[in-house]
């Protein structure tokens, strides 16, 4: 600390300046004067994305090297297993090790508010207890490797439409009990070097520079010691992000941002004390993780991580369905139908998207492994629509056969980084194709890919379904495994699947804009809604099949009255009492039975997974503390146990409950309860969330949401939001035409469509901010000028920026060795 200390006192402020913004993409502000190096990061979160750097081209439009593909975060979080989590984070940090690589950018733990959001695959579930445990686990994984992560994105982010300007409205209590626990455990029980700040604002506050989040919950309350970084391009007002504990701009914006800082400094609006706070954070990170270097080994074995991405995917695949045709019989006539089995959908799109290193599809390893089958497409890759030729081909193909195995599911232009799906439905050629080979074989098992829900309207006429989720680059092999027996499927679902997007009650308050977006139904995210409501689902929360059947039995907990703080814990046992060896997870969840605040049916608070030979018993622990039982009393400002009688549930999913027991509580009796007759205390029969009920809950009205006038455009305001005049219509349909252009050359058509909507949620002030002087400030002023005003009024400025000198760029000033 001493030599940091010494350095802060050798720095120029325009060093101290520096320090506060990336020099590359990539790369810290090295200060060679000084010996202060560079820091490499990286996106992840389920592998490793090592950019071929090239300053002149686009984050995300860059070739990365090979790396192993795991399976994403929502396969991840479906093994239910911490074991698990901590070998993948274990193996990206060699991996980290061997491409010089300091901090992996994850693992995400945003809650998945709703089905829809492009960018659920990257997080682990609906339920923030989960999410948080999945994260910590991942996080320890990683750093014990003396390799930092970065857990993201902080926080309220849960839509991908207009997610670097939308206003997310949400009340305390909501934020506290659902989309702050994943992050608050991760930080506590794991430390991870940086934390991730979302783009979008949390009521009214970009989160960039949200002081009550980044420093009075994340620093003082939970005791984070590392560094806040910004998404990149979530940067909004610099000085206010310096004060607010914003520490690392990333990317570069070359200089631009720092040139602020300095002025806010030199005219005494930001002292040169609060900025030495931030360069002390960002001095001890970064010698951090130099020191670091000298204590990595470098023992990488890409093979052994393909097993481990193997063992990832075959944990997390959920069997929903099966009536006794799997596993599969060797010998047996099969037929194996749809793209997805020979070009297999592994991970989703955007900026977390992996070079593998070794990929396998099923269609490989049946080949590799000599087994005889039919295949057939079915359908194209990117088609929509049915192919009636492909159809017939494959009918021909599942004619006669012992079974058939169908791949379907979400195409990859279905989810992505950047924008939000519209509906649940599959491709219309998909569903036809299910339906096609339903008419010439009954013994159909369907095998799976997406990244969330969808819908199945063939469900109750196949046989089996196997979701595979999104399986990373050893998939192929784990399917393999699966279906013919050589693993028993453990996996259980870390989200709901709902009958319909309209019986989730978010639905109507997601994807909203053009300014915000309303949190309206609070606590009821996923099966905290559908259960309060006995509402029928697809399949419920934590709901998984297995080939063998296990019991459970002997619950025990160890006391029956205790105080608040007290903590509880609950003992009981689980036979393996069928014919294969397997794995069990085991789910505790607690109820209040009377509350004067409104709360869930139930709340997920302890799991274990359980592995059991046949015949084997084994007894399970799980320890509930205070938080077990509490809510987040918003008057108190902490979290409050009311005094009354809980349940203690334990199952195999949220709505199939095996063992039961009470305990009585003595906690607080003066609690304000929840006004009687709104749809918080009983959501039952509403059809939408009244706003003055929500207003209440949020206390206070809600804000504006008109859209965007002529006159009020500024540098927040993205591309979307510009139609405000003839002009700002042409410009808006030439950014919309010209982004895909971007795409290298054969990149799919995720990435095409990522590029066009990501670009329509561009703020202005990002296209000076991340071009590396391109487009010089002036001509994001002119521009803004012209859209507020009358014809030709900023275009002067707007088209004269373009002929001035381009600034010298930042990593000339400060080269990177």
């Amino acid at each position: 600390m001493t030599a940091v200390k010494d350095i802060i006192k050798k720095l120029t402020l325009d060093e101290k300046c520096a320090l506060c913004s990336g020099v590359t993409n990539w790369n810290t502000t090295p200060i060679s004067r000084l010996n202060v190096p560079t820091i490499v990061v990286s996106d992840g979160p389920h592998g490793l994305r090592r950019e071929q750097e090239n300053p002149d081209v686009a984050n995300i439009m860059q070739e990365s090297r090979p790396a192993t593909c795991f399976p994403p975060a929502v396969t991840l979080a479906s093994s239910w297993d911490r074991e698990i989590a901590a070998k993948v984070g274990s193996a990206i940090a060699e991996e980290c090790i061997d491409q010089e690589v300091e901090v992996v950018l994850g693992p995400g733990v945003n809650i998945k508010r709703d089905p829809r959001c492009g960018r659920n695959f990257e997080y682990f579930s609906e339920d923030p207890y989960l999410a948080g445990e999945m994260g910590a686990s991942y996080v320890n994984g990683v750093q014990k490797h003396n390799v930092g992560t970065s857990l993201k994105h902080f926080c309220a982010n849960s839509q991908e439409y207009k997610r670097m300007t939308i206003d997310s409205v949400v009340d305390e209590r909501t934020m506290r009990e659902i989309y702050l626990p994943a992050f608050e455990n991760t930080v506590k029980k794991a430390q991870p070097y940086t934390i991730m700040c979302s783009y979008n604002r949390i009521n009214g506050e970009y989160a960039a520079d949200n002081k009550y989040v980044l420093t009075d919950i994340l620093r003082d309350e939970w005791g984070f010691a590392g560094i806040v970084l910004s998404d990149w391009g979530a940067t909004n007002d610099r000085v206010k992000g310096i004060l607010a504990g914003m520490d690392l701009e990333m990317p570069t914006s070359n200089g631009e941002r720092d040139k602020l800082i300095k002025k806010a400094v030199e005219d005494g609006t930001l002292s040169e004390e609060d900025l030495d706070k931030v360069v002390e954070r960002m001095l001890t990170f970064i010698f951090k993780c130099y020191e670091n270097r000298k204590k990595h080994e470098n023992n990488i074995d890409y093979n052994k991580n393909y097993e481990i991405a193997c063992d990832a995917a075959t944990s997390g695949a959920v069997l929903l369905k099966n009536d006794g045709i799997l596993p599969l019989k060797e010998g047996k006539k099969i037929a194996v139908i749809g793209n997805m089995a020979k070009e297999m959908r592994y991970q989703g799109g955007g900026s977390s998207r992996i070079n593998p290193k070794k990929l396998t599809s099923f269609v490989d390893y049946l080949h590799e492994n000599k087994v005889e089958f039919d295949y057939a497409d079915g359908y194209g890759a990117y088609e929509e629509r049915p192919d009636a030729a492909k159809i017939e081909e494959a009918k021909l193909a599942a004619k006669d056969k012992d079974t058939v195995l169908l791949f379907v599911g979400l195409t990859d232009v279905s989810e992505s980084e950047a924008f939000d799906r519209a509906h649940l439905a599959i491709p219309e050629s998909h569903n036809e194709l299910v339906k096609a080979i339903l008419e010439v074989n009954k013994n159909v098992v369907v095998v799976l890919a997406c990244g969330s829900p969808m819908e199945m309207p063939w469900i109750n006429d196949v046989r089996a379904v196997l979701n595979m989720y999104l399986c990373g680059e050893a998939g192929g092999k784990a399917c393999y495994k699966l279906l013919f027996g050589k693993a028993n499927p453990s996996g259980k679902l870390a989200e709901t699947f709902p009958l319909s997007i309209k019986d989730n009650p978010a639905s109507l308050y997601f994807g909203m804009g053009p300014r915000t977006v309303e949190y309206r139904e609070g606590l009821y995210v996923g099966y905290r809604y559908y259960d309060k409501t006995g509402k029928d689902v697809l399949f419920p929360f934590g709901y998984g099949l297995s080939y063998t059947e296990f019991t459970y039995g002997d619950l025990r907990v160890s006391a029956d009255n205790i105080g608040a703080d007290d903590g509880l814990t609950v003992t009981f046992s689980v036979t393996n009492t069928g014919k294969f060896d397997g794995a069990e997870v085991c789910q505790v969840y607690v109820r209040d039975v009377e509350s004067s605040v409104y709360r869930e049916d139930k709340a997920l608070k302890g799991f274990e997974k359980v592995f059991l030979k046949v015949g084997e018993t084994k007894e399970v622990t799980v320890r509930l503390d205070k938080r077990s039982f509490a809510f987040y009393d918003v008057e108190r400002k902490d979290w409050v146990v009311e005094t009354g009688e809980f349940e203690i549930l334990v199952g195999a999913w949220s709505r199939d409950v095996r063992l039961s027991a009470k305990v009585f509580v003595n906690g607080v009796t003066d609690v304000t309860p929840t006004e009687e007759g709104t749809f918080y205390k009983d959501p039952k029969g509403y059809a939408e969330i009244p706003s003055k009920e929500f207003e209440n809950l949020l206390g206070r009205e809600l804000p504006c949401n008109e859209p965007y006038k002529k006159g009020e455009m500024c540098e927040t305001n993205c591309i979307r939001d510009i139609d405000v005049c003839s002009f700002g219509k042409f410009f808006k349909w030439l950014v919309y035409k010209a982004a895909p252009l971007a795409a290298p050359k054969n990149s799919p058509a995720s990435m095409r469509r990522m590029l066009q909507e990501g670009a329509m949620d561009l703020p202005l002030r990002n296209m000076y901010a991340m071009t590396n002087g391109i487009v010089p400030r002036r001509t994001v002023e002119g521009l803004i000028v012209r859209l507020n005003s009358y014809p030709f009024k900023g275009m002067g400025r707007f088209i004269g920026s373009f002929l001035k000198k381009k600034p010298q760029r930042k990593d000339a000033i400060y080269p990177v060795k």
